[in-house]
């Protein structure tokens, strides 16, 4: 019997993970897929928005500021990468400049630090705006992640310090029984006192398993983007957005941690809860779109296209609550943009307005084991790697060229907890594949790596899903 089950391993699920892991609980996670932050948390724009945009009054606006304050220390924590960028909205035409205005006024009023700036002074910041650009607001508290780089960060220092994930478990029934549930995954049955469901676009699928009194639906929005090459010089270094719409933030122009740059995404809905293909309709309307804020985009650097999913509500807020006809189940339902910016405080919020009135929240006593970074020799000195080299002749071994991945860094997150098992699981944590070659050179040596490690047969190594296999058979026997 586990004290708090958790539905879905992303980054909302991952950061509640690693707080309860702090407590005197047995908490397990239990996720669909073969991989942590593998859906929504994996295809986003990989930002922390400052927390001007949102209504006023909504727990959006709350939790993305609070979120935005928590992720300076977050980070430090869990020993990941965490950068303020900053970001500027700009105005392209006199008509928007009250909107620009009015979200200046928001940005103010929630103590978020943001100044109005000429055309001038924005090109001296950023050269690269388009001319079409005659003033725009500084946002200088804008930050970037790798979102799957926290999730799984915090998964794996959540079961450094005893919590259970188990991946490939699809949740398929739910039975309330007096004082616990049955949650009946395709692999098991799992005993649980409380429920905490965050399973992002099947979330109200999810809480309908137990309740018929639900209203709460969500319909997907799928945004597609651009990844350009990485750059010494990116074309900006602040993510630039256009004024918003009714559809979103608009599409926007982002660096990311690694010195690439994402161009998206669009905001179309879809009645596919898995629906993640690229469209060249959408793909063109962005070319047309990040034309308006920023010119001189090297489009011939285009390294890759992907595409995710928004989980939208329909009451156009976060759903973050106990359910009102199940006691002890937590809904996270509408967890859709700004979900990455807010997650630090959806936690603090679950934590404080849910958790402390369902279940006592005792601290261990035990030391709380730190987790260890990955190991990521290119950021190394000379004396340091040769430390690395002389410990393992395998981080002597280059395996991608593109990102100077060694073959020991690959070996070291298979075998961690929330380990690597899939090409993509590899590329997400030490990034082969993920540079211009897009794994042209490095992916047979990955699969070699991931079989031997896992001892599978090459045939069995998967490159993302349980459906994406790579190698189907040998050209000669």
């Amino acid at each position: 019997m586990y004290d708090i089950i958790v539905i879905g391993a992303g980054i909302n699920g991952g950061l509640l993970a690693h707080r309860l892991s702090k407590y005197n609980l047995k908490v397990a996670v239990l996720e669909k897929d073969n991989d942590a932050g593998n859906a929504a948390t994996a295809a986003n724009s990989a930002m922390v928005h400052s927390g001007h945009d949102p209504k006023p009054g909504t727990l959006k606006a709350k939790l993305n500021v609070r979120g935005n304050e928590l992720y300076d220390e977050l980070c430090e924590e869990l020993k990941v990468d965490f950068i303020r960028n900053g970001a500027m909205v700009v105005a392209t035409d006199e008509s928007e400049l009250p909107t620009l205005y009015e979200l200046y006024q928001q940005a103010q009023d929630r103590n978020v630090p943001a100044r109005i700036m000429e055309r001038e002074e924005a090109i001296a910041l950023e050269p690269n705006l388009s001319d079409e650009v005659i003033k725009a607001m500084d946002l200088p508290t804008t930050g970037l992640i790798s979102p799957w780089e926290v999730t799984i960060a915090a998964l794996e220092s959540a079961m450094d310090n005893g919590v259970d994930l188990f991946l490939n478990n699809e949740v398929v029934n739910i039975d309330k029984k007096d004082g616990y549930f049955d949650i009946t995954t395709n692999k098991a049955v799992y005993q649980t006192k409380i429920v905490i469901n965050s399973a992002g676009v099947f979330a109200d699928d999810i809480y309908r398993m137990v309740s018929k009194q639900t209203t709460y639906n969500i319909r997907p929005r799928r945004g597609e983007y651009y990844v350009l090459d990485r750059a010494d010089q990116p074309v900006v270094t602040r993510t630039i957005y256009p004024l918003p719409s009714e559809k979103g933030k608009g599409v926007l122009v982002v660096p990311t941690i690694h010195n690439n740059i994402l161009l998206g995404p669009n905001s179309d809905y879809i009645d596919d809860k898995e629906g993640v293909d690229n469209t060249a309709e959408a793909l063109e309307y962005i070319r047309r779109e990040v034309s308006k804020t920023v010119k001189n985009i090297p489009m011939h650097t285009i390294i890759r296209t992907y595409s995710g999913l928004r989980a939208t509500p329909d009451t156009g807020d976060f759903i973050i609550e106990e359910a009102k006809d199940v006691p002890n189940f937590v809904n996270l339902i509408g967890i859709e943009s700004p979900g990455i910016a807010s997650a630090p405080a959806i936690t603090e919020y679950v934590f404080d307005n849910i958790l402390k009135d369902l279940i006592p929240l005792e601290k261990k006593t035990e030391p709380y084991k730190e987790r260890r970074p990955w190991i990521i020799l290119n950021r190394m000195s000379v004396e340091e790697k040769q430390e690395y080299f002389e410990k393992d002749p395998r981080f002597g071994q280059m395996v991608c060229r593109c990102e100077l991945i060694s073959e020991g860094e690959i070996v070291d997150i298979i075998h961690r907890n929330a380990g690597a098992t899939t090409v993509k699981g590899v590329k997400r944590r030490v990034r082969p594949g993920a540079g211009r070659c897009q794994g042209g050179f490095c992916e047979p040596r990955v699969i070699d790596i991931l079989a031997r490690e896992l001892n599978v047969a090459p045939c069995d190594v998967l490159y993302d899903s349980d459906e994406a296999k790579i190698l189907i058979g040998k050209t000669k026997e």
